[in-house]
């Protein structure tokens, strides 16, 4: 039967509303849209996935070294646990079945919260993200290819009974006390590598189409691109995939003028070292942040990332050593860049020139004692005002840059 066509409508909100269905993962179209095919095959429950769960009393944030020797009981997909700000271990033993032969694996863990993937050994390996926002990351990569007879792995996952943004609605009921969060999913999942590939791609055509001017051309030519995807996309015809990745690869293949600018993307991710959390939670998140970083740098030898604030840095070398000692190996690659000069991203509203001062003396102080060089850019972000007096202190404490968003 010959699929349906659906050209560009009268009015573009239309189409830029059906192009961005094909990408959400909503009850209403995931079972025929991209969503449908991202994974070939999963598996769940024993004896694919055992759980056991150790709770922390109160709101402690006990070590890896503490929690492992604790008395752990069976837990569940669809389990609550609560209330807000505490900490509750999960011991994770999985078997790989034969159907994930030749696939690459990974293990879905959406706790609905914040939480940390450590290894038998107790190394911080990655940080995840529960619920179903844009921030969400419930993925942990065990395998790039099963084999016939895969072992056994045994691992923890520690999660934090916060979100993103702390707990609860920060514009209402900040700091809510009684938030419990669910345990949506713990399971195996081999995914579809040209799936994501296209989901990917759809994602930045279809926000080229959403975000650049209206009347550019080329917004349109993004909204036509990912309009033309959808038309060729059939969730039951695996071989659709690529014909549509074709679409997207042509629309990519178009380059600006050679006079135009370079614009080079770099990561980062703002971490508030005092905001809608506890400081012990800062120190925790930025673990989970960088830990996730590291494991990009290592599958992407041309990832770069950067990060500020030699405070976090110092927590993480309190806390965290072999993850320092993997961020220190990182920035002599050049692929993790301490950045700032500033023992925080300060306020400079109400601190006194020698109070700006002494940010870039301590923090300057720590990028040479622990990175060999000071910073040669002032990053400040997210701070709401600007001294008069940073750009003759930024130049004396020997940055040469000043990086913000908010002028």
């Amino acid at each position: 039967m010959k699929p349906h066509m659906s050209y560009l409508q009268k009015h573009p909100s239309i189409t830029r509303s059906r192009v961005s269905n094909f990408v959400n993962d909503n009850y209403q179209w995931k079972d025929v849209n991209i969503q449908a095919v991202l994974y070939d095959v999963k598996a769940s429950g024993e004896p694919h996935v055992q759980l056991k769960v150790w709770s922390a009393p109160g709101q402690e944030r006990p070590t890896f070294e503490h929690a492992v020797k604790q008395e752990f009981r069976p837990a569940k997909v669809g389990q609550m646990f609560g209330p807000s700000w505490t900490t509750h271990w999960f011991q994770v033993h999985v078997s790989i079945p034969a159907q994930f032969f030749g696939k690459p694996v990974q293990f879905l863990f959406d706790s609905s919260s914040e939480a940390m993937v450590w290894s038998a050994e107790g190394e911080p390996i990655m940080g995840l993200t529960g619920g179903n926002g844009g921030e969400r990351h419930v993925d942990y990569a065990l395998t790039a290819c099963a084999t016939a007879n895969e072992p056994e792995r045994m691992f923890y996952v520690e999660i934090a009974c916060n979100g993103l943004f702390g707990n609860g609605d920060y514009h209402e009921h900040p700091q809510d006390r009684d938030i419990y969060y669910r345990l949506n999913s713990a399971e195996l999942a081999a995914p579809n590598p040209d799936a994501w590939a296209l989901y990917h791609d759809m994602e930045v055509i279809v926000d080229m189409a959403k975000e650049l001017p209206q009347d550019s051309p080329r917004s349109w030519q993004a909204l036509t691109a990912a309009n033309d995807i959808v038309n060729i996309f059939e969730h039951a015809d695996p071989t659709s995939i690529n014909k549509a990745r074709s679409v997207s690869d042509a629309f990519f293949a178009v380059t600006s003028n050679p006079a135009s600018h370079q614009v080079y993307a770099i990561g980062n991710c703002h971490i508030d070292t005092a905001w809608l959390w506890p400081f012990a939670e800062t120190r925790r998140k930025t673990a989970r942040s960088w830990s996730t970083q590291l494991n990009l740098m290592d599958s992407f030898e041309e990832y770069r990332f950067t990060a500020s604030q030699a405070q976090q840095f110092e927590w993480l070398k309190e806390d965290y050593p072999s993850l320092f000692k993997r961020i220190q190996d990182k920035a002599k690659t050049g692929q993790f860049v301490p950045i700032g000069g500033t023992w925080v991203e300060m306020d400079c509203n109400i601190p006194s020139g020698e109070s700006l001062a002494r940010q870039f003396l301590l923090g300057q102080r720590f990028y040479k004692q622990h990175f060999g060089q000071t910073c040669d850019v002032f990053w400040l972000p997210d701070t709401f005002g600007y001294s008069s007096q940073l750009p003759q202190i930024v130049r004396l404490a020997g940055a040469k840059y000043f990086f913000t968003q908010k002028l």
